[in-house]
């Protein structure tokens, strides 16, 4: 920093030139589109329907409205917008609203300049400071948005008329930079009024002062398209003010679904001492039961079926793993089908069940799970695949199952049923644990009950597979 302008004079020697900021996120955006780079690093399964329209939108310089339910990375996008920032960028020295040095707006930043001229300080500003974000809610005035007269300023001598009075909302505080409102159609109607001059006009007003504040700022907002439509609580003309409106969407394959689990997933780390190791047929049936959820009758659609719901519930499972292998004193972690059970705890908080019957929620997840489970058993066995190994049960055979039940006891089942180490193996892919023979076992046994081949009698967390 030590070799940046640190007064006007010097910065106008420098070279540096002021522009506005949506044509500094223009400049960015066009470079990183060039070079083939991504605009989001973060950001999975938008690729070829949502980022073509920001695209879009910000080469053309357009406030945007993302809508869509909820965990779809709407605030995500927004907040990484600021990488299209320039990663530095100079501001009078003391100004509460990023003044710009060659267009300064605040009465602090005018006198300043007036009275030191070309040896007025600057300072540096990094972009991540140059972002402001607000939640809509019942209870945000005028004040919190635009500004108020601060009491306090009042107090120490100043005259009501005198600007300096005035305490900045968050808007102006994000002069020069990004600001998002996030579930825009909870703001009061009222308070909708105020952001229409920031909009349009690129000014704002506070109370009876003949203040204009001609800010430039780039406006992000979020809402549920339920809210957004059905209930209209945007008004007409701030909702005509948006460039563009953008509708984001739930992963459109499962594949992208367990993508995004992976990224967010929190892992439990080695330093714990323990070994988890997420078999991919497993991680695929908590992804696919989201997907189906998206789907259900049962659930309701306007309400949504969050990503985050497929993150949780791959935490939840691999948590039960690791409490059902410390019981056990194992030292690997492989989930197993048993332990989808725990799902239910975490699923029941994040959608929302429609049923003509109460306390069936339960009995929905249940179904909605096994049908996760058959799907990917299909894609992942098939039931010719598998055939080889029912005639051992047809001649007795009977499988003790659930959270009790050691690895290295359904090890020994190799022995006893012909062919069932061969699928077992390609389901781990070379992991030769006994952790690992146990959750494929498992999965190859519940996926043959789901398919009518094998009966299954359940008692609690046990199992028992035996022959129809």
């Amino acid at each position: 920093m030590s070799s940046r302008p640190a007064t006007l004079g010097q910065l106008r020697e420098s070279g540096w030139e002021s522009v506005p900021v949506k044509e500094e996120v223009r400049r960015n955006a066009i470079a990183k589109i060039r070079a083939g780079q991504p605009l989001f690093d973060t950001v999975l399964g938008y690729e070829e329907t949502v980022l073509p329209q920001l695209e879009n939108a910000l080469i053309a310089g357009h406030d945007v409205i993302f809508l869509g339910e909820r965990g779809q990375a709407k605030t995500r996008m927004i907040r990484s917008l600021t990488d299209l920032l320039d990663e530095w960028m100079p501001v009078v020295a003391g100004s509460e609203i990023n003044d710009d040095p060659y267009a300064p707006v605040s009465r602090h930043a005018h006198d300043l300049i007036a009275e030191r001229g070309d040896d007025t300080p600057i300072e540096w500003v990094h972009r991540d400071t140059r972002y402001g974000e607000k939640l809509a809610t019942p209870d945000t005035s005028i004040a919190d948005l635009i500004g108020e007269v601060d009491p306090i300023k009042v107090a120490e001598g100043r005259y009501l008329s005198d600007e300096l009075t005035l305490h900045y909302g968050l808007v102006p505080r994000t002069n020069r930079g990004i600001f998002a409102m996030n579930e825009l159609p909870d703001l009061a109607e009222r308070i909708q009024v105020g952001l229409l001059n920031v909009l349009e006009e690129r000014d704002v007003q506070i109370r009876g002062y003949k203040v204009r504040l001609p800010l430039d700022v780039m406006l992000f907002a979020s809402a549920n398209p339920e809210d957004y439509t059905n209930r209209g609580r945007l008004i007409t003309p701030l909702k005509d003010r948006f460039g563009a409106q953008i509708r984001t969407h739930y992963p459109l394959e499962v594949e992208t679904e367990m993508a995004i689990v992976a990224q967010e997933a929190r892992p439990i780390g080695p330093d714990t001492g323990i070994d988890v190791r997420i078999p991919g047929f497993m991680a695929e049936i908590v992804s696919t039961f989201s997907q189906l959820a998206r789907q259900s009758p049962h659930i309701n659609q306007r309400s949504g079926v969050s990503v985050r719901l497929s993150v949780t519930n791959h935490e939840t499972m691999v948590a039960n793993a690791v409490r059902r292998a410390l019981r056990l004193g194992e030292d690997v972690v492989v989930p197993r089908i048993s332990d989808l059970d725990a799902l239910a705890s975490s699923t029941g908080g994040k959608v929302e069940i429609e049923s003509l019957e109460d306390g069936r929620d339960g009995e929905i997840i249940d179904r909605l799970l096994k049908a996760a489970i058959l799907t990917v058993f299909k894609e992942q066995c098939g039931t010719e695949r598998v055939r080889e190994v029912l005639p051992a049960f047809e001649s007795g055979t009977i499988v003790h199952a659930g959270d009790d039940v050691a690895s290295s006891d359904y090890v020994s089942l190799f022995s006893d049923v012909t062919g069932l180490q061969t699928v077992v193996g390609d389901l781990t892919g070379g992991d030769e644990s006994p952790a690992a023979a146990a959750s494929a076992i498992e999965f190859v046994l519940e996926g043959l009950h789901l398919s009518k081949r094998l009966n299954k009698d359940a008692a609690g967390s046990r199992s028992t597979y035996r022959s129809r």
